[in-house]
């Protein structure tokens, strides 16, 4: 692709958003969904690669590509007092992220309407870039991959996704087909999404190009209003049949990409979705093949084994650090005794919240377990429960980091006897019982253990 070319697409690209900015979405609406502030929280890629809580006031985030701003004010919300730092090619969208962070009264926010090679020029280092929904537009995601590391603090980390070539293949046809009708060329963006509408309606109920528009309309759209579905409608419809520049990828090219960034992969930001042996009836069980072949296999080889097998996830969603000697720590499983006896207990700060507080004191007042998946779903393939007592154990953590040995001395307050024997439990006993509990949590960064 030529430099004219490029400069096209990326016209075309502003265009598209210009008409149509992402997401569209009230300006009142405030996104306090708890997985969605996991997801955007520091905190969450920074202790799996540090094992450390960051403390985000005064972090300078980088949302590359922020569009209207939503993802740019969850960002706000996830990690209390970072400066948040916005920047799109679509100056549409750009005035609208500004009116969204006035509306809400968050101030320590700066939006700029400019090409993500320009982001230099702002003469910022950043501890968190955010870059959703976008990588996959640009000519080349591994030369962008390294202007990010370029600007990234030490120990930054950067969130990127690809489109996964695999999942998306019908749409890439799909895309093929309104490419050689020169429909954007001819058209606006406005014309070309209703000729596409047009199109696919025309067509019959067996057609496969109709079968995802008909699931998209039936399932996704959900609004009763009018008007929103409409708007809806045709962002669906720019995005999947219509956008500039939409290129998908597998795993081995993301982990070039990498390489030439010189930079570390982390880890999938929905991590346990992409785990290859949950797509066997018996994961603990694989067949010989299966078994000795995963043990040898690198991250990358796994994960593109995975998009071979299940190409299900539209996005390659991931986080990746700088290249440092530093080595990855062990799991808490695997801690020495006096590592885990000395260490400080976390709750994760986005459950750190009067609402979900109040559910845990009803749970023990009525003796319910109490369920962690209800709130943050996306570590997790199963329902993650604690009974009522246990979860009394955890209470002071909605209020502050606590010792470790600290909860065990709780713990043998609330359950001094075992069950089994009336006996008064030793401390040993309190030890272990608590350390169960808190790896299991940890596992899915509900909990989160720090060396002191």
């Amino acid at each position: 692709m030529t430099i004219e070319d490029q400069q096209t697409d990326i016209d075309k690209i502003r265009q598209q958003y210009d008409f149509l900015p992402y997401p569209e979405s009230d300006i009142e609406l405030l996104p306090a969904n708890p997985e969605l502030l996991f997801i955007h929280s520091l905190t969450t890629p920074y202790y799996l690669r540090y094992q450390k809580v960051v403390n985000t006031k005064d972090k300078i985030i980088l949302d590359a590509g922020c569009g209207s701003g939503m993802q740019a004010l969850v960002l706000a919300l996830a990690n209390p007092g970072a400066k948040i730092i916005g920047v799109d090619i679509s100056e549409k969208s750009i005035e609208l992220a500004r009116q969204r962070f006035a509306y809400h009264q968050f101030n320590n926010a700066e939006f700029y309407a400019c090409s993500l090679d320009d982001i230099q020029s702002l003469g910022y280092q950043f501890d968190y870039i955010n870059c959703d929904e976008v990588l996959y537009l640009l000519p080349n995601p591994g030369e962008m991959l390294q202007k990010f590391q370029s600007l990234l603090t030490p120990d930054g980390i950067i969130r990127a996704n690809l489109h996964n070539y695999y999942q998306r293949i019908e749409y890439y046809r799909n895309q093929e087909l309104f490419k050689f009708l020169n429909i954007l060329d001819n058209e606006s963006t406005e014309n070309a999404i209703e000729v596409v509408k047009e199109t696919v309606e025309s067509l019959k109920d067996n057609i496969r190009m109709r079968a995802y528009y008909q699931d998209f309309q039936n399932v996704k759209l959900k609004s009763s209003d009018p008007t929103s579905k409409a708007k809806k409608m045709d962002e669906w419809v720019m995005v999947n049949y219509l956008l500039r520049g939409d290129k998908g990828y597998n795993f081995n090219q993301l982990f070039d990409f990498l390489e030439l960034a010189n930079l570390d992969f982390l880890s999938m930001v929905n991590w346990r979705h992409w785990d290859i042996a949950e797509l066997f009836q018996e994961p603990n069980n694989l067949p010989l093949f299966w078994q000795l072949g995963l043990e040898s296999a690198t991250e990358a080889e796994k994960l593109h084994l995975f998009e071979l097998m299940q190409p299900i996830h539209r996005l390659m969603d991931f986080w990746c650090v700088q290249k440092n000697e530093q080595t990855f720590p062990l799991s808490p499983i695997n801690w020495e005794r006096d590592l885990l006896l000395n260490c400080l207990v976390h709750l994760h700060p986005v459950l750190q919240i009067a609402a979900i507080k109040s559910n845990v004191l009803t749970a023990i007042s009525q003796r319910q377990e109490f369920e962690f998946s209800k709130y943050i779903k996306l570590p997790t393939l199963t329902t993650v429960t604690v009974d009522s007592t246990l979860i009394a154990c955890l209470l002071p953590l909605w209020d502050s980091p606590q010792p470790f040995m600290k909860l065990v001395n709780r713990w043998l307050t609330i359950q001094p006897l075992s069950p089994d024997t009336l006996e008064p439990k030793t401390e040993e006993q309190g030890i272990l019982e608590v350390s169960e509990l808190l790896t299991k949590l940890e596992t899915f960064s509900y909990i989160l253990l720090e060396q002191t």
